[in-house]
C-alpha cells in the first residue's frame, strides 16, 4: 500500500458506451480533491503495470454499468482475473467502494453493487458504503438531489440508453464525487492510523 503522505485511490472501471466513464471521472475528481492520489485504470485493457498500481493502492473503487441485472461481461473477466491476488489475499485490508449505471431508475443497480462488495469481501477489503441520506424522497425533493435514487450501498445513477454520455445526471455525477471523497478520507484515516501504530 501507498507509502506517501497521501492515500492512492485507484478507480478500476468499464464503460460500455461512456455513462460509466463519466461516474469514473466524477469519483476520481472527488477523491482527488479530498487529498488523494488517484489512478483510473479501465479494466477491460488493463495492463501488468496497472495491475500493479492496483496492488498498491490503498484503495480500489469498482465501476460497472447494470446490463441483465450484474456488472457487464468486461467487467465480470477483470474480477476472474483478480483471483490470482485473491488466491494469495493480495488485497487483504485494502478499502473498496462501487458505483454503476443503467438505463432505468432502478434497473437492478442494487445487484450490481452486491457484487461489487462481496467481490471485495471475498478479497479481504473494507467496504466503505456511500454515506449519503436517500434524495428526492419528499414533496419538497427533486431529481436534483444528491443520491436522488437513493442507493446506501454505493453510487447508483440513471441514464437513458439512447443519449449519450453527457446526458448522465448532474446530480448522479454530484452523488459520485462524493462516493470518491467518502473513501479518500477514510484512506487518509486508515492510513494515519497504520502510521501511529507502526509507530
Amino acid at each position: 500500500m501507498s507509502s506517501s503522505d497521501r492515500p492512492v485511490v485507484a478507480v478500476a472501471f468499464h464503460s460500455g458506451y461512456g455513462h460509466t466513464a463519466v461516474l469514473a471521472e466524477a469519483v476520481a475528481r472527488g477523491a482527488g480533491e479530498a487529498g488523494a492520489e488517484v489512478v483510473s485504470i479501465p479494466v477491460d485493457a488493463i495492463t501488468d503495470e496497472q495491475w500493479a498500481r492496483l496492488d498498491d493502492a490503498d484503495a480500489i473503487i469498482f465501476g460497472s454499468p447494470t446490463y441483465m441485472g450484474t456488472a457487464s461481461a468486461a467487467f465480470h473477466a477483470f474480477a476472474e482475473a483478480s483471483s490470482k491476488r485473491w488466491a494469495v489475499q493480495q488485497w487483504t485490508d485494502k478499502i473498496a467502494a462501487g458505483f454503476t449505471n443503467s438505463g432505468g431508475k432502478s434497473g437492478d443497480k442494487s445487484s450490481t453493487l452486491g457484487y461489487f462488495a462481496t467481490l471485495a469481501a471475498q478479497h479481504g477489503m473494507h467496504w466503505i458504503n456511500l454515506g449519503l441520506l436517500p434524495g428526492w424522497g419528499s414533496t419538497t425533493g427533486s431529481e436534483h438531489d444528491i443520491n436522488r435514487l437513493g442507493y446506501f450501498l454505493g453510487a447508483g445513477a440513471q441514464t437513458p440508453t439512447d443519449a449519450g454520455p453527457d446526458a448522465v445526471h448532474k446530480a448522479d455525477i454530484a452523488t459520485a464525487e462524493a462516493l470518491g471523497a467518502r473513501v479518500a478520507r477514510v484512506a487518509s484515516i486508515l492510513q494515519a492510523g497504520r502510521t501511529a501504530v507502526s509507530a
